[in-house]
């Protein structure tokens, strides 16, 4: 299909001519009053004293001396010399002043010069005219670069689609149902006629929806790049200001370019910054955000048919989304982005490092295999990370190791081997560590122990790492509560090794993520005992920034479910228990290995805590 040629702005060369006329009355005002200045002005006059003038009247230099009573309008013989003016006594006369009348003619009507008098307004007029253009020529360039304070109200949307390195489907790894989705939205862009001929309604728009870095506005570009149509991309933050209309005002506009280019594509990333829920600010239904809210509604399904727009949208925040935005005539399609799989991890992490020397040992396999639950910016940025690594090393290309550092530095954070430790905390941090890796390794239905580690990452004293072995979809009751043991793992080998009096804070952050799974549980999964199968909703809110916090439960029934997180995590701690006794000899060796090496990988963990058995007491039944 031919491309339809982008139309030019009409509304640009309307406002590039008022400008002109504008202008134009401006500088005929300015010259008007300048003209009417200068021949109004006072006389060119200089006071000199008495006795200078008769000293110049005695050596011949006037050509006429004018009396006005006690004054004299003196004129030079010089025509560039401006009149000078001189007072005296008015009873005295001029010859008891010494000035010689037979070298001067007195004169009772002081002579003009036209030449001075254009020598005068031109002198008026060249600098404030010089002025008057500088600031023209600035009004000009200001409107020509689109200037926001001469265009309040335009969107501020940019347009894409001359480009030649233009996105498209195959740039994109992975997202294969998500691109199977958006196919069908070019088809529409390039055919509208095919489909419209069978009655087909073209959708009016497409919502994006998943995690933050899943590659939303990548695929918004590629079906613009496609489809080869303009692509008009603004973010939902750009429309609302703290002047009531103006948003609303930019919606009107963007909708009235993309009108005159169509068929085009309107991307609007982070929606949600706009498109909440009604009702839940402040400011009720008068608010600036709510009244941009309803100008996009109107105009997505307003009275005006038969337009070839197609509006994207992306968000990770669907669920706070007012509903008349997302209801069929709208949004009538929505598409979910999730975060790939190891196969789609492996194909990202091949395009991110292609243009980047790989030494023969690196395995993307292996890589994508432990990289579960990353985004495709979290693989693009390993692909960065690994990388600086290696030209940090001074490599040429990028081994293994720097790939594994750059994995966990991305996932974990960096080292901090700078950090001062004692030897009683260096001591306690392996007892610690070592607590996790063996109650994660004893217990069944736990994932397998990736790496421990006694130096610092991040805002950790030490680290254990565990990998699940394939990607996840459902996690079962046995497998939350095997989670819960490992997690309190560490502050129980503490308390059995140390004694429960010289337990540390080094289980803070571990009893925080316990708490929240077993909260998790209990309210969202419906896992307690007393509470199986009921799930219960907790609105944080929307008003106030999460001030108000509602829940659709009685306080009896809060009761129940903090007793039912308490029985998970004591039971929980209680199984973490028996394995490190029932195993102390296994925790000795893997904390004597962490305090020589530092760092244990896997293979090396599963040799140390070969043996290690789970009492019976420790089953799940």
């Amino acid at each position: 299909m031919e491309k339809k040629p982008i139309r030019p702005n009409r509304n640009n060369n309307n406002n590039r001519r008022n400008m002109k006329n504008i202008g134009f009355v401006v500088i005929l005002v300015l010259l008007g009053l300048i003209i009417f200045s200068a021949y109004n002005q006072p006389s060119n006059l200089k006071t000199i004293p008495l006795t200078e003038a008769v000293s110049q009247a005695n050596a011949g230099d006037y050509k006429s001396i004018t009396v006005n009573g006690n004054e004299l309008e003196i004129t030079p013989k010089s025509k560039s010399s401006p009149t000078l003016k001189s007072y005296t006594d008015p009873n005295a006369s001029l010859k008891s002043q010494g000035i010689d009348y037979s070298k001067v003619t007195v004169s009772y009507k002081p002579q003009t010069s036209s030449t001075s008098a254009w020598i005068t307004i031109g002198e008026s007029v060249i600098p404030v005219l010089i002025i008057a253009g500088v600031l023209f020529f600035m009004l000009r360039s200001a409107q020509g670069q689109g200037n926001q304070a001469l265009s309040f109200g335009k969107s501020r949307a940019r347009l894409y689609g001359n480009e030649k390195d233009k996105a498209t489907f195959a740039d994109i790894a992975g997202s294969a149902e998500a691109k199977q989705d958006l196919s069908e939205v070019v088809e529409f862009l390039k055919y509208p006629k095919k489909f419209a001929s069978l009655g087909a309604r073209i959708p009016k728009g497409v919502l994006l929806v998943g995690p933050p870095g899943t590659g939303k506005t990548m695929l918004a570009r590629a079906v613009a790049g496609e489809a080869n149509v303009p692509f008009f991309s603004i973010s939902g933050s750009e429309f609302v200001e703290m002047f009531v209309g103006v948003g609303a005002s930019r919606v009107r506009d963007l909708f009235s370019k993309a009108k005159k280019n169509s068929p085009c594509i309107i991307f609007i990333d982070e929606i949600d910054a706009v498109g909440r829920r009604r009702g839940s600010g402040m400011g009720g239904g008068h608010d600036e955000r709510e009244q941009t809210l309803n100008q996009i509604l109107v105009e997505m399904d307003g009275f005006e048919q038969g337009q070839n727009v197609i509006v994207l949208a992306a968000t990770n925040r669907a669920d706070v989304l007012d509903p008349a935005l997302l209801r069929p005539g709208r949004f009538d399609r929505r598409v979910n982005i999730g975060l790939p799989d190891r196969k789609e991890r492996e194909s990202i992490l091949k395009v991110h490092f292609t243009k980047k020397p790989l030494a023969k040992d690196v395995d993307l396999d292996a890589l994508a295999a432990k990289s579960a639950g990353s985004s495709g910016a979290d693989l693009a940025n390993i692909a960065n990370e690994a990388a600086i690594i290696a030209a940090r090393n001074n490599s040429h290309t990028i081994n293994q190791k720097d790939v594994t550092e750059a994995f966990e530095r991305v996932a974990i954070g960096p080292e901090r081997k700078s950090k001062v430790m004692t030897e009683a905390d260096k001591i306690t941090t392996a007892y610690h560590e070592a607590g996790h890796a063996l109650v994660g390794h004893v217990l069944p239905d736990s994932d397998p122990v990736h790496k421990v580690t006694i130096i610092p990452r991040g805002g950790t004293g030490g680290v254990t790492w565990f990998i699940p072995p394939e990607d996840r979809v459902y996690v079962s009751l046995v497998q939350f509560k095997d989670m819960l043991a490992r997690g309190m793992g560490g502050r129980i080998a503490e308390e059995v090794v140390l004694g429960p009096d010289h337990i540390t804070t080094g289980a803070g952050s571990d009893l925080q993520h316990t708490a929240e799974i077993a909260r998790d549980m209990v309210i969202n999964q419906g896992m307690g005992k007393q509470l199986r199968d009921q799930v219960f909703k907790v609105d944080d809110g929307m008003m106030l920034d999460k001030l108000v916090h509602e829940r659709e439960y009685s306080d009896d029934t809060a009761k129940v479910i903090d007793q039912e997180v308490e029985a998970l995590i004591t039971e929980a701690a209680n199984r973490a228990r028996l394995v490190i006794k029932a195993n102390r000899d296994k925790l000795e060796a893997l904390k004597d290995r962490l305090l020589t090496k530092e760092t244990v990988e896997a293979d090396e963990v599963a040799e140390v805590l070969s043996g290690a058995h789970m009492p019976k007491a420790a089953a799940l039944y």
